[in-house]
């Protein structure tokens, strides 16, 4: 049976242990306090969704050596950290660092890091969240910080024996092009940053395997001339990213629907995707719902996305890793308890969503 990576994003906000999230969750567990305190908007809607293995801190091993079990057994084998740096510093590392990292079966588990370079707002506290737009730190960063956070992750985590790779190389995931173009001052500068993040870490471990996160047809518009307009993909050949794939349906298609309608248009992007010169890996997205986040009602919802309608999607993206020659599938998420997209067990469909990967790449 050919091998499948089952890779799954982790949101690293459950757990008290970083002192920087005070300002968004005072009550010192995380985002654990907003899911906690999440209500119904409407009736029929599923909220509030109770995990069953509890609230449970992140960022402690023994939590992190029961999800380790958990994924492995089902077929999830790869966690993929979204990882920030804010204000000159990391943000968040605990739960991979004190965590995952410190978790006795580790080994049963690859992870690798997303630098989820997003500006940071108030989506994060639902007292204030209504002006989420708001800036509390800002995800760009110039030469000097770039090289800053190269130097980290080769140093601190490509090293780790089971960091993820890619034909021999680490993998390292980028979130927003946009932030990153930005910061360094240009496309012809960002090139050059990326070569030279390369070139270290061809020194340090072998070499590089840069992934960019795909939009759907976001246009970017990075010269400042008018007319000079680039999509990501053209963006991912100029800058030499390795391969492709997606954080979420809800960036390039619109998810206020059923989501067996949803997954029709996501199969065209697949092949979209697929066609653009660079390595595309599939994804597939458990859901959407960002409502916890918000006291007032937030439109956007995924509706009908059961198990069994998930795992409908999980073969369409067996199917399309086969026929394209990629072995790895992206999966949205582990935990995003607040986007209402994860495959932990909850209180309304159990271990449903893991069940169906099992079905899939195990059974």
């Amino acid at each position: 049976m050919k091998k499948y990576d089952i890779a799954a994003y982790i949101w690293p906000a459950y757990t008290g242990h970083e002192k920087r999230t005070r300002i968004f969750w005072p009550d010192g567990e995380g985002e654990w306090q907003t899911v906690r305190n999440a209500a119904p908007k409407f009736e029929g809607h599923l909220l509030p969704r109770i995990p069953q293995l509890g609230y449970k801190d992140e960022a402690e091993p023994e939590t992190m050596e029961e999800q380790i079990e958990l994924a492995s057994s089902h077929g999830v084998n790869v966690f993929i950290y979204d990882w920030y740096w804010y204000d000159r510093r990391p943000f968040l590392e605990c739960c991979l660092d004190d965590g995952f990292l410190k978790a006795k079966n580790r080994d049963k588990m690859k992870f690798y890091l997303m630098w989820a370079n997003h500006d940071a707002n108030y989506t994060w506290d639902k007292r204030i969240s209504e002006i989420q737009d708001t800036p509390v730190w800002l995800g760009s960063v110039d030469r000097v910080q770039f090289d800053t956070v190269c130097d980290r992750v080769i140093g601190k985590y490509f090293s780790q024996p089971n960091y993820y790779r890619i034909d021999g190389k680490p993998v390292f995931a980028v979130y927003d092009i946009d932030n990153l173009i930005n910061g360094l001052g240009g496309v012809d500068q960002t090139r050059a940053a990326l070569d030279a993040f390369r070139e270290k870490a061809e020194k340090a471990c072998g070499g590089l395997h840069l992934q960019l996160i795909l939009w759907g047809e976001r246009v970017h518009n990075f010269s400042g001339v008018d007319g000079e307009h680039l999509h990501s993909s053209e963006i991912a050949k100029i800058l030499g990213f390795d391969s492709t794939t997606n954080y979420q349906y809800c960036h390039f298609v619109n998810i206020d629907r059923d989501y067996n309608e949803v997954q029709a248009d996501v199969l065209g992007f697949w092949d979209q995707f697929a066609s653009l010169g660079v390595k595309y890996f599939p994804h597939v997205s458990l859901g959407w719902d960002n409502n916890p986040r918000f006291n007032s009602f937030r439109w956007g919802i995924m509706k009908n996305n059961t198990p069994e309608n998930i795992e409908k999607a999980l073969r369409q993206a067996k199917a399309f890793a086969d026929e394209h020659g990629v072995g790895l599938i992206t999966v949205n998420s582990w935990n995003e308890w607040t986007e209402m997209s994860y495959l932990l067990p909850d209180n309304v469909y159990g271990t449903g969503y893991l069940d169906a990967i099992k079905r899939v790449f195990l059974d």
